[in-house]
């Protein structure tokens, strides 16, 4: 007899052994110990075991653990491109009006109420991980060093206008031939992000795209601030900066030192990578598609539905440093606070704000995309027949 067997017959047995007399218990014993083979004192003793009652779980009852809120919870993590705990307690608020099923009270407001560690727990479960790595591309640029300052100082990181600036290379696993590159600036102070997408990386379609990012901005480019890369690193751009007035700050980083443009690397991940992926984009066609997309869709969604950290205060303690940061508000938020911005301009930026919604952002992005990607699809097919 195996051992499911035998806990299948103790448990028949047992209800019966215990509610019989001495002499039926004795018969019962016997019975018991000739099938499945045990010591008499063995089968006493666990025929006469009580069964543990299951203790309750301590603390409170579980608030959260509803299926209407964790779908809900689920459908808006998926939709904001999965962004951390932290972030996506600053995002519900702004999301939650835009869902498109009808909620009870109770769940809304365990929603707005929710925090960052219950978030975590509830999504444990579907979290993925695993990423990949692109090519470094900065080739250095050194006709200009000497006429371009090092900016070794931070930026007046409570005015609006001092951007950073970087490339990202959509080349693949070779750096090989023709192919496009991002190009991404980011204002320190709001975090407001804008990318454009150019063929290659010349310095007229570098200036190009930054004269259509800067037509766009909500505030003045007072500064720039890029990498020593030859994209940014030539006369062009330095007349583009230096022949206008008022004259445009034009600096770059230390060579190999990529913290001094710690805030634009950061947003090469959340804003490009995560959105193209690492695949080659080799095919020119793809520059107007790409730019349909970045300047409109996901630039909205990214300045006014996604919330970021801000770093207030960095103190050093012997060998360690310790950090504040603000809570998480999203670009837009920073802007409409901001005694920097015209009342004009907020009167904009809030009529354009009232006529979004994050749910369509997502699914015109996800369109586009589908569309990007199955033109890449052919382009890479044509590129292995030949």
């Amino acid at each position: 007899m195996g051992k499911d067997e035998r806990y299948a017959y103790l448990k028949a047995v047992k209800d019966r052994y215990c509610q019989a007399d001495k002499k039926s218990k004795a018969t019962i014993l016997d019975e018991f110990c000739h099938v499945c083979e045990y010591n008499r004192k063995y089968a006493i003793r666990i025929l006469n075991r009580k069964r543990k009652r299951l203790k309750k779980r301590p603390g409170r009852k579980p608030v959260y653990q509803s299926d209407e809120l964790i779908q809900v919870l689920k459908r808006i993590w998926m939709a904001s491109d999965q962004m951390c705990s932290k972030k996506l307690v600053a995002a519900i608020p702004l999301w939650l009006p835009f869902y498109d099923k009808k909620l009870s009270n109770e769940t809304a407001e365990k929603l707005l109420s929710i925090s960052a560690a219950t978030i975590d727990r509830l999504l444990a479960a579907i979290r993925i991980q695993g990423r990949l790595m692109g090519l470094c591309t900065t080739k250095p640029g050194s006709l200009l060093r000497n006429q371009i300052p090092i900016h070794t100082s931070n930026w007046d990181i409570t005015g609006l206008g001092f951007m950073e600036a970087d490339t990202v290379a959509h080349c693949g696993n070779s750096m090989a031939g023709d192919f496009i590159w991002s190009l991404t600036l980011t204002d320190i102070h709001s975090s407001w992000t804008e990318c454009r997408a150019i063929w290659n990386n010349g310095a007229q379609g570098v200036i190009e795209q930054i004269k259509n990012i800067e037509q766009g901005l909500p505030f003045p480019l007072k500064g720039f601030d890029c990498d020593n890369g030859t994209e940014f690193l030539n006369h062009h751009l330095l007349r583009f900066f230096t022949d206008r007035t008022p004259k445009i700050k034009f600096t770059r980083s230390r060579p190999y030192k990529k913290n001094d443009n710690a805030h634009v690397e950061q947003k090469n991940w959340s804003h490009v990578r995560h959105l193209l992926g690492y695949d080659r984009l080799d095919d020119p066609r793809l520059v107007d598609l790409i730019n349909d997309l970045y300047p409109n869709e996901w630039s909205l969604y990214q300045n006014h539905f996604c919330p970021s950290f801000k770093l207030i205060k960095k103190e050093r303690i012997n060998s360690k440093y310790k950090k504040k940061y603000e809570s998480p508000k999203n670009p837009y938020q920073r802007l409409m606070e901001s005694d920097q911005v015209t009342k004009q301009k907020k009167k904009q930026l809030q009529a354009c704000h009232k006529d979004l919604n994050p749910f369509i952002l997502k699914q015109n992005v996800e369109r586009k995309l589908n569309e990007i990607f199955k033109l890449v699809t052919v382009t890479s097919n044509v590129r292995q027949r030949i």
